[in-house]
């Protein structure tokens, strides 16, 4: 009679004969460059200490790499035009969007910097001492507001790009001030929740229902708010290309991967000799005026 031990022994044997190879790194996370520091993977807890990659933050990753392939031809551009290049990052949280620009960007240049700008002390201060380990020089963190950041001593008065990725409520009208103020030549923004225009919508609703069948879109609480967040992006967009910027509206990721899904990027353009900026500011009153925003006017001054 056969050993039952023996049976089991061969069964084995055959499952570690036809299983798969693990996956080497590079399989599993296909968008990992020559030179990038997995260091910087670990420390940011993308990778385990074992460099395998953790599921848990290949959602955030992917955002961030996607924003990469947007970001990166801008400071290439602005380099190119006069030999150095700034970005500000607002709401930078643990700065993901700021080391992985750093390593993939700026690291092998001699020139450029990059700045997180975040209201969390804490943060900044692990972000801070993160890149003191990994020697990243050119990087610095402020824990201050947006507004602050405006006539903070440690920024210069012009700033070439400013991200803010998923910056929460006004944070993103903060950080296109920021970017006016500071003369960008490039804006890159994902908005994210906006409840101040759905709130004034919901005040001045019986108004709106009463004048215009088109307030049937924003009749239900629901509806308020994506229209109010929809209506948000709009005014945003109609504001930048009254200041002189060309606009582009897309998708950051699929679906699947973030709610938050709209990608704005904003261009400083030259002379206005087409009217462009005028028409847009006309525009955006009549907007505000339709949907009786008035009292946001100065939010979105153009």
């Amino acid at each position: 009679m056969r050993p039952k031990g023996l049976t089991y022994d061969r069964r084995m044997s055959k499952h570690k004969a036809n299983a798969r190879p693990t996956p080497t790194l590079q399989e599993q996370l296909p968008e990992l460059r020559p030179g990038q520091s997995v260091a910087l993977l670990q420390e940011l807890h993308i990778l385990t200490r074992e460099g395998k990659l953790n599921q848990d933050t290949r959602r955030k990753l992917k955002q961030v790499y996607h924003l990469v392939q947007f970001i990166e031809p801008l400071l290439a551009e602005v380099l190119a035009a006069r030999g150095d290049v700034t970005l500000a990052d607002h709401g930078a949280g643990k700065s993901y969007l700021g080391f992985i620009l750093y390593d993939l960007f700026f690291k092998d240049k001699p020139v450029g910097r990059v700045t997180g700008v975040e209201t969390r002390a804490e943060l900044v201060e692990k972000s801070q001492a993160l890149a003191a380990r990994l020697g990243f020089e050119r990087m610095d963190f402020l824990a201050t507001t947006v507004q602050q950041a405006l006539t903070h001593p440690a920024l210069p008065p012009t700033v070439d790009v400013v991200t803010a990725l998923h910056a929460c409520d006004t944070a993103t009208d903060d950080a296109i001030q920021f970017g006016l103020a500071k003369q960008a030549s490039h804006m890159v923004l994902v908005p994210c929740c906006q409840a101040e225009v759905a709130g004034v919508m919901r005040k001045h609703k019986a108004l709106s229902l009463s004048r215009t069948p088109l307030a049937e879109l924003w009749r239900h609480p629901l509806h308020t708010r994506e229209f109010g967040s929809q209506i948000t992006n709009v005014l945003r967009c109609l504001q930048l290309e009254a200041q002189g910027y060309s606009v582009t509206v897309t998708e950051l990721v699929g679906w699947e991967h973030s709610l938050k899904n709209e990608l704005i990027l904003a261009r400083r353009m030259g002379s206005d000799r087409h009217g462009t900026q005028e028409r847009a500011r006309q525009r955006l009153q009549q907007v505000l005026d339709e949907l009786h925003l008035q009292e946001l006017t100065q939010r979105f001054a153009a």
